[in-house]
């Protein structure tokens, strides 16, 4: 027997189809205006489609033009502009929602690290603690489809990791759908199972993270996930020179990571480098062959600007 979609887009807006299981983790990314927040509220029936339909567990999500509350049982949706009453104290917030047994709502206050933070007011908390209060009291109404819009947002680096914790457990430990939105694609690639790439409305990519990072299907999705070298046509020639199979697309695109600098002459090519730039941990350096640069990542030899190198692709990359 097929196994039953958890939820369901069909042509919504256009040129959108997509369906989900229970328990996935996708993340929806896109350049600003994109259509990735829309696209999420249309799921979680905060948003009209203009045509096509939304189903959750087969039941068709209705739209706010056709109910007076919007929304939909069994989905909750935490936007990037969330509110909190204001002098309460933090375990007031919760009661107020909480459709869970004791214990049960004790574990997802651990989930979400605010155990901790019960006794306080609303009002001297940061702005990490607040979002990580928000995400609880939605999940105190035990939803099965978590909708995430921005939670990364204005976050420090200590509150954003903490709160990609969060959100892994969430969906792990809590058994909780999830689907994420997020500016910063990077941020999704060790939590998505899946990723959707949205330009100007439409879903250009859908694969997993790791094919979407090392097989990006145009320069915009590559850019979305860091930098990147493009080899187009006319510099295939070069490259008949190197151990690598290249496809019959007009470009192909090479992260940093996948070439070396290398000492051993054979199946490489010969370049001066341009620039070093320093990024923490390693290097890239800027290598110009011929008419093009190539970005290449530095981890073990030190090389400067003005050398001569010979660059290569890595085994396996």
């Amino acid at each position: 027997m097929a196994k039953k979609r958890f939820l369901e887009l069909e042509a919504v807006n256009g040129d959108i189809n997509l369906s989900l299981q229970r328990f996935q983790k996708l993340a929806v990314a896109g350049e600003t205006g994109s259509g990735k927040s829309t696209l999420l509220k249309m799921m979680g029936g905060l948003a009209q489609p203009a045509s096509g339909r939304v189903l959750f567990e087969e039941v068709r999500v209705e739209g706010p033009d056709e109910k007076l509350i919007p929304g939909h049982p069994g989905i909750v949706y935490l936007s990037q502009h969330f509110e909190l009453a204001t002098h309460l104290r933090v375990e007031q917030v919760l009661e107020y929602a909480n459709q869970l047994k004791e214990k049960e709502a004790g574990q997802l206050y651990e989930v979400c690290k605010i155990a901790h933070l019960l006794q306080r007011k609303t009002n001297e908390l940061s702005g990490g603690e607040k979002q990580r209060i928000a995400l609880a009291k939605l999940l105190v109404t035990a939803p099965r489809l978590l909708l995430l819009d921005e939670p990364f947002s204005n976050l420090d680096m200590i509150h954003k990791a903490m709160l990609k914790q969060v959100i892994r457990d969430v969906s792990e430990k809590l058994k909780i759908t999830t689907i994420l939105v997020s500016h910063d694609p990077l941020d999704t690639l060790s939590w998505a199972e899946e990723i959707v790439i949205m330009k100007d409305g439409h879903i250009v990519q859908h694969d997993t993270a790791r094919n979407i990072y090392n097989h990006p299907v145009n320069a915009y999705v590559a850019g979305l996930f860091g930098r990147f070298t493009t080899i187009t046509a006319d510099w295939k020639e070069v490259w008949k020179r190197l151990p690598v199979t290249l496809t019959e697309q007009p470009e192909v695109f090479l992260r940093p990571e996948q070439l070396a600098i290398t000492r051993d002459r054979k199946g490489a090519l010969r370049g001066v480098v341009n620039h070093v730039y320093f990024m923490g941990g390693y290097e890239e350096a800027e290598v110009q062959i011929a008419d093009n640069v190539l970005l290449v990542r530095v981890n073990e030899t030190t090389v400067e600007a003005g050398e001569s190198v010979w660059v290569a692709v890595k085994e396996g990359r």
